[in-house]
Formats: structure tokens, C-alpha cells, sequence
């Protein structure tokens, strides 16, 4: 069955640091083949909407990241499971975070919803 599953997620102090994981098997084949694809993640804060927040291509690592995030969090993706490195959390942090996977993108659409076909359930980050 094809899936993201998010775990890492939790309550943590301003300037602390989480890591999120996600196992991925979509774009998997038989025999353990698995197609070059994208993997994001993305977070929804109560009363705004979801936007996207670091995005890799599995296949030699490009990645995108929004503005906001991007000295304090990192996005990496071994043995199909993508990773967040989020260092320096700000209460502003506070969101429930999604993973995402898609076919392909480039630049800013690597952040855009209409990139990706698959999602996870989410995982809960809070900053106090």
C-alpha cells in the first residue's frame, strides 16, 4: 500500500531542536525499485493555511526551502525516508507537519501543493 508515515513530531522549547521523519513507499516498484521523486514537507498552523517549507528530489538532492526556515531547518532523504532537521525552533514553528511525495518539480513549485500526490497524516511540532 502506498504511504507516507510521519514520526518525530513533538512539544519542545523556543531555540530547541526536532527532527521529522517520514517512511516513504511510494514510487516503489517490485524487487525494490524505487522511481526518482520528490519528497516535501509542509506545515498548517491553526487559522492559516498549509504552505511548504522544504522540498528534495530523491535523485541527486536538489532541494528548496522557504525563505523563513532556511539557515535553521534541513531536509535530507536516505533509505527512503525523508528527514527534517529543524534546529532553532521558533514559536511561529508551532504547525502540524506533512509529508508529501511527488513526480517532479522545479524552483518554487517544489513548495506547491499541486506538486505532489501523496500526503501523510501529519505529525504535531509545538514550540512554547
Amino acid at each position: 500500500d502506498v504511504q507516507l508515515v510521519e514520526s518525530g513530531g513533538g512539544s519542545v522549547q523556543a531555540g530547541g531542536s526536532l527532527r521529522l521523519s517520514c517512511a516513504d513507499s511510494t514510487y516503489t516498484y517490485s524487487a525494490g525499485y524505487y522511481s526518482p521523486h520528490l519528497v516535501g514537507w509542509f506545515r498548517q498552523a491553526p487559522g492559516k493555511e498549509r504552505e511548504g517549507v522544504a522540498s528534495i528530489y530523491t535523485s541527486g538532492g536538489r532541494t528548496y526551502y522557504l525563505d523563513s526556515v532556511k539557515d535553521r531547518f534541513t531536509i535530507s532523504y536516505t533509505g527512503n525516508t525523508a528527514y527534517l532537521q529543524m534546529n532553532n525552533l521558533k514559536r511561529e514553528d508551532t504547525a502540524i507537519y506533512y509529508c508529501a511525495a511527488g513526480p517532479q518539480a522545479f524552483g518554487a513549485t517544489m513548495l506547491s501543493e499541486s506538486a505532489y500526490n501523496y500526503w501523510g497524516q501529519g505529525t504535531q511540532v509545538t514550540v512554547s
